[in-house]
């Protein structure tokens, strides 16, 4: 089965739990503070695997979670970290995130891997908190939770030339007369609906990748019939192969078929109008193939296009061998490189410092007699902190006069006994004596 589009979910592990824990030896009555970091979350990794051909994996298993970072140890030893989840991908495979559209990654070489969940940190022990005014802090940080996202992952197929042309001109006879593959073949439209991979071996000891994909119609560069389900595989190979009925045995113009098709592959992507294309006259052993060639050639030379077309029966399998060493010469002097997204390369996510002064960093609100106060950093520090215990609870009031959000609030007008809501949180403001 071949898939080419898919949406999974993906989330990096979370981090460890700190640990509050002590000294307890023998002769040492009054120990200080003993309680490990916890450890970091796995991350969520693509990695390409040049074995794979299609995603229909992730048509049956959608979810994708690293392991949480275990908590930290007694003794001041630190949680292990989790290993990351290696996801394996096939060349050719763009990520996209859900949610804002924007392009993650594009992945087309062996071995290529990309963070696309990163785990979170694991907390703070109490050893961390020591200080010379608190020598014995009963204060330690939950971990952190990892990232998690929805992300559409769309194949390109990766091949050397890429086929195209109407409907039942011949791509999928060409496809299984010159390689191994065996794509499905039928007198009527749309016989083939998902691409076909084959291998040619030119005979000479040369080979390359050939893809017959599904066949284009007007408005495809629209959606119009299969049009953005397949066109995207095109911009993956490196030469197109253009398959023209010449007979015209479905009465279409052959050399308007031509046109056609040209312009819904730069409708939909201007650069494939630059992409180094071979014309394969098909139908050649039909009546009136012979004059629509010649007229075709006529045409061709007004547009002042220098593209080689070459007449081929792909039943008979006449002329087929010069096409191929054609399309492989043409190959050899062509940059091996696929094209690939221009993409800005990948930075770190954004770590906030909870105990810096980081002004302006929070908006007030009123919702109804609540304040609502907007912080990414104090919702992060939230998360983190474990208000099981009264020391942890004071610190994170600590911070909050630190960074000047008991002011700003008083000066918005909160009193005594209104409720603060910070993310999911919700407290009581008290007026500081």
């Amino acid at each position: 089965m071949f898939v080419d589009k898919a949406k999974i979910y993906v989330k990096g592990g979370d981090g460890g739990d700190g640990l509050v824990a002590f000294r307890r030896e023998k002769y040492v009555p009054e120990g200080g503070p003993a309680g490990g970091d916890g450890g970091d979350g796995g991350d969520v990794i693509f990695r390409v695997d040049e074995g794979l051909r299609t995603l229909v994996d992730f048509r049956y298993q959608k979810h994708f979670k690293a392991e949480r970072g275990e908590k930290g140890r007694n003794k001041s030893q630190h949680g292990a970290n989790a290993d990351d989840m290696i996801v394996r991908v096939p060349p050719g495979t763009v990520v996209v995130d859900d949610d804002t559209q924007e392009i993650i990654a594009d992945l087309t070489k062996h071995g290529q891997e990309v963070v696309i969940a990163k785990g979170g940190r694991g907390g703070r022990g109490n050893t961390r908190f020591a200080t010379t005014n608190n020598t014995a802090p009963e204060i330690a940080e939950n971990g952190e939770e990892g990232e998690e996202r929805w992300v559409v992952l769309e194949l390109k197929v990766m091949a050397d030339v890429g086929l195209v042309g109407f409907p039942s001109v011949g791509k999928s006879t060409l496809l299984s007369v010159v390689s191994g593959a065996r794509p499905k073949i039928g007198a009527y439209h749309f016989t083939t609906l998902t691409p076909n991979l084959g291998v040619v071996d030119v005979g000479d000891g040369r080979s390359f990748v050939m893809a017959d994909l599904p066949g284009l119609i007007e408005g495809a560069h629209e959606g119009v019939g299969l049009g953005h389900e397949f066109l995207r595989h095109i911009e993956r190979t490196r030469i197109i192969l253009h398959v023209v009925d010449m007979a015209g045995t479905e009465g279409r113009d052959p050399f308007d078929d031509w046109e056609k098709i040209n312009d819904e592959l730069r409708l939909y992507n201007a650069k494939l109008e630059e992409r180094p294309q071979i014309i394969a006259a098909n139908k050649m052993d039909l009546p009136e193939a012979e004059a629509n060639l010649a007229e075709f050639r006529r045409r061709l030379a007004e547009t002042g296009k220098d593209y080689a077309v070459y007449g081929i029966s792909a039943v008979a399998k006449s002329g087929v061998q010069e096409l191929l060493y054609k399309v492989m010469d043409l190959l050899e002097s062509i940059p091996e490189t696929p094209v690939v997204e221009e993409l800005p390369e990948i930075t770190e996510r954004k770590v906030y410092r909870l105990e810096a002064n980081e002004d302006q960093d929070f908006t007030i609100r009123r919702d109804n007699e609540a304040f609502v106060v907007d912080s990414p950093s104090i919702e992060k520090l939230i998360k983190r902190t474990n208000f099981s215990t009264h020391e942890s609870v004071m610190r994170f009031a600590r911070i909050l006069r630190k960074r000047g959000i008991d002011k700003a609030l008083r000066e918005r007008g909160a009193k005594d006994g209104q409720t603060i809501r910070i993310g999911d949180f919700e407290f009581e403001f008290v007026e500081q004596e």
